[in-house]
């Protein structure tokens, strides 16, 4: 044990989607694309004095065999006019759009960003992805020109130019790199939090070492104890290369929860929601993602696929298609033959996010021993349903976390870097 102060958690709320989370046959599942939704889980999450609001954005939808799985999200609205609108309608909560750096130009981000960051009074935030495919970049003019080597090389040139317009006020920006030749002024003046902080969600070394140089937070999916100390550890020891402090960067891991008057009332409920999130039909496209061959007739209480699977198959588009399908499929193999696990059981233990899974108390103890522990920094809670999912965590656990003194009990500034406990930045 040591002396130091206990850390403050740092907690967002992820609106679902463009995954498999949702369970879509819970007759409390809501819409995802109505503003009621969008607005009763962001007040929710203000309710619970979260730091931000996380909005996850799809260019395109995903397909299998060309066409759309029915199970999977169909339909989103674009993140950033979804986050103006909720503006009108919170008053501390941060707003997080995913915004991708390929298929957007950096004058546009930051003009954008400034606007969301002026209507909200500082509480934009960011979240730089980067796509290389040719599936997504089909739905623009430029198609899937980037080579995968420089998507970073971009996404860290974008960054870097909307800092520079957010940062010239009056004064032209002239930007000449690898990716921009710009020479212009922004519309707007400088935004109220000085730059809309800036989230990062990679994991390659690449994706580390650039979180290190740009990033105020990092959305990572680091799910045991040990390899979030690890992954924490190593990004937070990057940062003195940047000149930069370890609180100048916090890291958040996605994860799920599920609560129950008991442990053992949680446990049951949890393994029923994730046989809800992987049907039949869902467990079969995550086949079809690795094997890359037509599965239609696979048994999922079955065996897993007998057949080798096609390393160019386009069988599957707009999910990520794994570096070696081979060697994942001989590790699925070795799994589910050490567990006796069907090809669903298989999808179920090898797809789900971290969780938090007991009674309240035991979910607000667990959450406080990961970042007491440096595991973490705070957490983006993804739930199951929408629009209610946060309900029961906001009531129930928020306040057992505000007794153990390691989570507000009021918001002490109106920007979302006054939550984050991250400095204005100074004018370069």
């Amino acid at each position: 044990m040591t002396d130091r102060p206990l850390k403050q958690i740092h907690l967002a709320a992820h609106f679902p989607g463009v995954n498999n989370t949702t369970v879509w046959s819970d007759p409390a599942a809501g819409s995802h694309i109505e503003f009621s939704s969008f607005r009763h889980l962001a007040q929710t999450a203000e309710r619970g004095k979260f730091d931000f609001f996380f909005l996850a954005e799809g260019l395109r939808l995903r397909e299998t065999k060309g066409l759309i799985h029915d199970l999977d999200v169909v339909g989103r609205p674009e993140s950033i006019t979804v986050l103006n609108a909720l503006a009108a309608v919170t008053e501390r909560l941060g707003l997080a759009a995913t915004v991708n750096a390929t298929f957007n130009e950096p004058y546009e981000l930051a003009r954008r960003f400034a606007s969301l960051d002026h209507l909200s009074g500082g509480r934009a935030a960011w979240n730089v992805v980067t796509s290389s495919d040719a599936f997504t970049g089909e739905n623009f003019r430029r198609g899937g020109y980037l080579d995968r080597a420089d998507r970073y090389t971009r996404a860290a040139e974008s960054v870097q130019l909307a800092r520079e317009f957010w940062d010239a006020g009056e004064e032209p920006v002239r930007h000449s790199g690898p990716q921009f030749e710009v020479e212009g002024r922004l519309s707007l003046p400088r935004p109220p939090q000085g730059h809309p902080v800036v989230i990062q969600a990679g994991d390659s070394d690449e994706g580390r070492e650039f979180a290190a140089a740009t990033a105020d937070v990092v959305f990572s999916r680091h799910s045991t104890l040990a390899d979030g100390q690890a992954f924490h550890a190593d990004v937070k020891r990057r940062l003195a290369a940047y000149g930069r402090k370890p609180d100048e960067l916090k890291i958040m891991p996605g994860v799920t929860f599920v609560l129950g008057d008991t442990d053992a009332e949680a446990d049951e409920r949890a393994r029923e929601i994730r046989r809800a999130q992987v049907s039949p039909q869902t467990a079969i496209a995550f086949l079809e993602q690795v094997w890359g061959v037509d599965l239609s007739d696979h048994d999922p209480d079955g065996p897993l696929p007998a057949v080798d699977p096609d390393p160019d198959s386009g069988l599957v588009q707009g999910r990520v298609r794994h570096a070696d399908p081979v060697a994942v499929a001989e590790r699925w193999r070795a799994v589910a033959a050490e567990k006796k696990l069907t090809s669903r059981e298989l999808v179920i233990e090898l797809t789900g996010r971290q969780s938090f899974i007991g009674a309240p108390a035991t979910v607000a103890a667990e959450i406080d021993r990961f970042v007491q522990s440096d595991a973490a920094d705070g957490f983006i809670l993804v739930p199951h349903l929408t629009p209610g999912g946060l309900d029961e965590f906001v009531d129930r656990v928020v306040p057992l976390l505000q007794e153990r003194g390691v989570f507000r009990t009021d918001y002490t500034g109106p920007t979302l870097r006054d939550h984050l406990g991250l400095p204005v930045p100074g004018l370069r």
